[in-house]
């Protein structure tokens, strides 16, 4: 059906599954693989629902990944129509998750659907790596899952994750990779004391000033063909007892790194920590890695999709390593080639999200022609010239 895509997209974002909850959209995207053969691993890790689904059992896999858990919706008064009741208009779909990914998802199946009913015995395997812990602290979800695949050696060749990526026109852009992220919590200890003796004192907001300073005009690497620079900024700055006549005994800091694979994780703490250890200050430093830089150079995957893309579109999309930190950072430990494409992401996370109707069934055929360019069985055909089987039967039987 024309408007499958659609109607499923719309029963998935009338479910209320704000983060980590479920509201049983796996349960619905279940139903429909069981038709198709999958084999169903529900997977439970505290209060995330994961779901991890396989049709076959040969290489190569290729996993469709996503997240069937939403932001909050904000205000409710600020939403023209209620965001759990799927709207259509100005041919737009409005709702919470629309564009963010539950559009994605029901692509996800018909796509699969409509492949398996013309290649009913295609090569490799497909698979589905669903979670509802993406849009929340995501140590429960699809870090879950892929340690649990890696331990038992179940690995992936392929791996097309749903986020929304296209920025002015839908599909004119693929994400084959993204920056880490490293995030850091600093202490500078001094003396506290009053304002008027400072000879009693010291005051770890001075000290800081020349550290900051340093840091934010530090030149961390110079990226590479896929990856801009990396970044260092402060995101909060703390210190004071709120009176103006105290010096202040601490002054706290978090700063956040978004790195390239042209730096890694020990090379960024070593620096950071020369500089401190340079000034001589008395601090603390607590790190926290969200997530490594995954990259995935031109090849078979993201030629396929480009190519399903510009055949549904005539568009030929770029490949891009901008916005933030998704699930492919977790996924790229168990696969080589991830890739990150989905509906335009101009209203994700904002009130009212929509996704353009037209892009919904568009996007479902992008998925199912990437599927035919990487697992579709491939038959040679007979050339014109050559003699066909029951010709070369006569000439048997007639020289017998």
């Amino acid at each position: 059906m024309p408007n499958d895509t659609l109607e499923l997209a719309q029963t998935l974002i009338s479910r209320r599954s704000l983060t980590p909850s479920d509201a049983g959209c796996q349960e619905i995207l279940i139903e429909r693989l069981e038709k198709l053969g999958f084999h169903i691993e529900r997977m439970r890790f505290g209060e995330v629902h994961n779901l991890w689904a396989r049709r076959g059992n040969t290489s190569p896999v290729l996993c469709f990944a996503g997240h069937t858990d939403v932001v909050p919706t904000g205000p409710l008064e600020q939403w023209h129509s209620d965001p759990f009741t799927p709207t259509i208009r100005d041919n737009c779909l409005f709702g919470r998750g629309a564009a963010d990914m539950k559009t994605s998802l029901a692509a996800f199946i018909t796509a699969i659907e409509a492949f398996v009913a013309q290649h009913a015995n295609h090569q490799g395997s497909i698979a589905l790596l669903i979670t509802s812990d993406e849009e929340g602290i995501a140590v429960d979800g699809t870090v879950k899952v892929v340690e649990t695949l890696k331990a038992r050696g179940e690995l992936l060749d392929y791996c097309i994750v749903g986020e929304p990526t296209c920025a002015d026109q839908f599909g004119d852009t693929i994400k084959n990779g993204r920056r880490g992220s490293l995030s850091g919590d600093l202490t500078i200890k001094g003396i506290q004391g009053h304002i008027a003796y400072p000879h009693l004192a010291k005051n770890p907001i001075h000290l800081a000033a020349p550290i900051i300073a340093e840091l934010a005009q530090t030149e961390w690497d110079q990226g590479n063909d896929y990856f801009p620079p990396t970044t260092w900024h402060i995101s909060n700055i703390h210190g004071g007892t709120g009176a103006t006549n105290v010096i202040p005994g601490t002054l706290n800091l978090l700063f956040n790194f978004r790195f390239s694979t042209a730096s890694t994780v020990e090379s960024l703490k070593t620096r950071v920590h020369e500089i401190l250890d340079r000034h001589g200050v008395d601090y603390e430093l607590q790190w926290e890695l969200s997530g490594k830089p995954f990259l995935t150079p031109k090849g078979e995957l993201a030629d396929a999709m480009s190519s399903a893309i510009t055949q549904v579109t005539t568009l030929e999309p770029q490949l891009s390593t901008s916005g933030g930190t998704s699930d492919g950072r977790f996924i790229a430990d168990i696969c080589t080639q991830v890739v990150e494409f989905g509906p335009r992401n101009a209203t994700i996370h904002k009130l009212n999200e929509h996704v353009a109707v037209d892009d919904i069934e568009q996007l479902s055929q992008i998925y199912q022609l990437t599927l035919e360019n990487l697992l579709a069985v491939k038959v040679e055909a007979i050339p014109a010239s050559s003699d066909s089987f029951m010709d070369k039967l006569k000439k048997y039987f007639s020289f017998g």
